[in-house]
């Protein structure tokens, strides 16, 4: 949806609300700012809550990100999540910033953060902040510095082992894409853009190999198996039961990542489909991107 003009954003949004998705993550690449990009949608919806997922670190100040979050959660009540993460070296070089240390960087930031001065009216209650986080270290940081993680281009097996670091107090929300088609030969050609854009990034591909899974099954667009751990695909009641192992694995809810052939069209046909078999779960399911 990041993709779309604001009025079929506007639309998009308040038809995704309306199927009762109870989360809209936002992303951050080379299209809209995702604060602005929040407030369009928070703007265009009543009850559900818009997560920043992520804004990046190394391209705003503390006090930026830091009153950028409490303006939205100030404006909008108990609707707002602030998630911040560390992005790619490969996305921070290019515009200008230079990525290095990544995990002392955050702690720094978050230090930073509480900080941070502010004159206009304080949120009540304040934006809960997530992490971006994928290793071992930074999900022990999200746990003591943040409300939880939101993990990016993970199996289940990581959000298994991100609830066990995590605890049982703390928001887990991994992402998981879908694509609507019923065998594997007609979901690749869509799945493999995703895959190639994610497994060409270090940060994931290490986190992977960390899991266990071997170089030779990653090299993009990665093996079938990895495919099949990272993309969910087959009829509906399929697809709703790969997502729902992330909820046995321990998370608290899903971003629901629907990959389509023309990223410009919102998926909100497909997410309606899903939308019955998912939200027996309640409120903790999502949509991502």
């Amino acid at each position: 949806m990041a993709l779309l003009p604001a009025p079929d954003l506007r639309r998009a949004v308040a038809e995704i609300e309306e199927m009762g998705f109870g989360t809209i993550w936002i992303g951050e690449s080379f299209g809209r700012e995702p604060l602005a990009a929040c407030a369009i949608v928070l703007a265009a919806t009543t009850r559900v809550t818009v997560a920043t997922g992520i804004a990046n670190i190394w391209v705003r100040d503390a006090m930026a990100m830091m009153n950028g979050g409490r303006t939205l959660a100030e404006a909008w009540p108990n609707r707002f999540v602030l998630g911040i993460g560390v992005s790619h070296a490969r996305l921070v070089d290019a515009r200008g910033h230079h990525y290095e240390r990544p995990l002392t960087t955050m702690r720094a930031f978050l230090d930073e953060m509480e900080k941070v001065p502010y004159r206009a009216p304080e949120p009540n209650p304040p934006a809960p902040l997530v992490l971006a986080a994928l290793g071992p270290k930074m999900l022990q940081l999200a746990r003591e510095r943040a409300a939880g993680a939101h993990p990016y281009f993970v199996p289940v097996e990581h959000t298994l082992q991100a609830r066990g670091i995590l605890g049982p107090d703390r928001l887990l929300a991994p992402e998981h894409a879908v694509v609507f088609a019923r065998t594997r030969e007609a979901a690749r050609p869509t799945g493999d853009i995703y895959m190639r854009t994610y497994l060409g990034l270090p940060n994931y591909r290490q986190n992977l190999v960390r899991l266990g899974w071997s170089e030779d099954e990653l090299t993009p667009p990665g093996s079938d198996r990895a495919f099949d751990a990272l993309v969910a695909w087959g009829d509906d009641q399929e697809i709703a039961a790969k997502v729902r192992r992330h909820y046995e694995a321990g998370a608290s809810h899903v971003a629901v990542n629907v990959l389509t052939p023309a990223p410009d069209r919102a998926p909100t046909a497909d997410l309606r489909r899903l939308a019955p078999l998912l939200l027996d779960s309640g409120p903790r399911n999502s949509v991502g991107r």
